[in-house]
């Protein structure tokens, strides 16, 4: 596939050196956003894939959260699968399918089949044969099923060797993300220029016109959850013109000001500010 097929550019640079105030202001008025994308779903019988791949630590868990945390849950999956039997590692493609969305339903995937891609070949967990068949094979299968009407966005959230193990030391230490660690996480790192290499492959032989790579600079959380977000409300056609922009935090005055029940409260952060205003709606 031609290199030009995969997205890889300076995303939205609005978003870039974001204070926590903007960034939340901006999360909330994204995640108000993808509610509408999904009513339009439900309603319009659509089914969405969001495929989010990288290294361990890039953060692809924190940037589905995000995504997912205002969304009815009755029409959301998020997929995470596990180590693959001996069926499933022969069947690859079929593991997947079973996953897809049903009409009206967002899958959101935690590692996806790209796994055949990039861990599994620089770990040895498949043959050199099935990571052949795969690469052959993968970009006519989802061909296939956008043909069929499935609409696929692929995330790639790309992280540097400092910033990965930054992230590593973190979780070792919280007393809450400790169990994100893995002994095997030490060892893929140890393969980092392998790792890579297997990335360049798949970034530009597993892509086209129609399942483009978006790739996106990961080393500000931040950062790569808007731009993911904000890539998703302009690529899925939810409305017949958007109209949304996002913010430089310009837009937003430094402190924030709410009455409840005839009582001021002034002087406030955004988040403060977001805390009241959702505690003085009716329930």
């Amino acid at each position: 596939m031609a290199r030009a097929n995969y997205v890889k550019k300076k995303f939205y640079s609005a978003y870039k050196n974001l204070d926590r105030t903007v960034y939340d202001a901006e999360k909330r008025r994204l995640q108000a956003e993808l509610l509408n994308l999904q009513h339009w779903a439900v309603e319009n019988r659509k089914r969405v894939a969001i495929a989010v791949e990288g290294r361990d630590a890039a953060g692809k868990g924190g940037t589905i959260k995000r995504f997912v945390e205002y969304l009815m849950p009755k029409y959301l999956r998020v997929v995470e699968l596990g180590v693959p039997t001996e069926k499933e590692s022969r069947n690859w493609f079929r593991r997947y399918e079973k996953q897809m969305p049903q009409k009206g339903e967002i899958v959101f995937f935690d590692r996806s089949w790209y796994n055949r891609a990039l861990i599994e070949p620089t770990m040895g967990y498949c043959t050199e044969r099935q990571y052949r068949y795969f690469m052959k094979r993968v970009v006519p299968w989802e061909e296939q099923l956008i043909a069929d009407g499935l609409i696929l966005i692929k995330f790639y959230l790309s992280v540097d060797r400092d910033t990965q193990l930054f992230r590593f030391k973190e979780r070792i230490i919280h007393p809450l993300k400790y169990w994100k660690y893995s002994k095997n996480d030490e060892k893929a790192r140890a393969k980092w220029e392998v790792f890579t290499n297997y990335k360049t492959q798949m970034l530009e032989r597993a892509a086209s016109d129609a399942s483009p790579w978006v790739v996106i600079n990961a080393n500000d959380k931040m950062y790569a959850r808007l731009a993911c977000m904000l890539y998703t409300i302009y690529h899925i056609p939810y409305v017949e013109k958007q109209a949304f922009k996002p913010l430089t935090g310009k837009e937003l005055p430094t402190k924030f000001r709410i009455e409840i029940d005839g009582v001021p409260f002034s002087n406030l952060s955004y988040r403060q500010y977001s805390v009241l205003e959702r505690l003085s709606k009716p329930h």
